[in-house]
């Protein structure tokens, strides 16, 4: 919604600033991160995102991230799970109709990597939930912002 705010001049207004919530919600093209919390919120535009904690991270999570995707993957009914006797109904279907009777869906490769990223995430968690981990990353990060400045500075 754009929104145009005027002063007025004389016996005129004039448009002195306006005001679009499109435009001050939108980002450029890039990597950005954005925090809330209670009271506000910030963001960081065109940060370098961190591929290196990313692998090391998908390193780490490799065999839950492997049970995540060959679940995610697996055929399903398009409906709700089969009882027993609707597979057993659905298994006779079959063999009197042939394999195209089976009318299943599978997720998409998007669907099957959100979860793998799911899963990351929550190996992620458990990590850091352990204090030495947690002391660790955040000298990492003090060490991090402290090279970023030298760099940049």
């Amino acid at each position: 919604m754009k929104t145009i705010y005027y002063k007025k001049q004389g016996r005129r207004y004039v448009p002195v600033s306006e005001y679009d919530s499109e435009y001050l919600d939108s980002f450029p093209k890039g990597y950005h991160l954005v925090s809330v919390y209670p009271g506000g919120s910030s963001r960081r535009y065109n940060i370098d995102p961190n591929y290196a904690a990313m692998i090391a991270a998908g390193r780490v999570a490799e065999d839950a991230i492997s049970k995540v995707l060959m679940r995610a993957s697996d055929l399903r009914p398009k409906r709700a799970p089969l009882t027993e006797g609707q597979r057993q109904a659905w298994d006779n279907l079959v063999k009197e109709m042939g394999q195209e009777a089976r009318l299943l869906e599978w997720p998409s490769a998007r669907e099957a990597c959100e979860e793998a990223v799911q899963a990351m995430q929550a190996e992620a968690d458990k990590l850091i939930n352990n204090p030495i981990v947690r002391a660790a990353y955040e000298r990492f990060l003090f060490i991090a912002e402290l090279t970023r400045e030298v760099k940049n500075g």
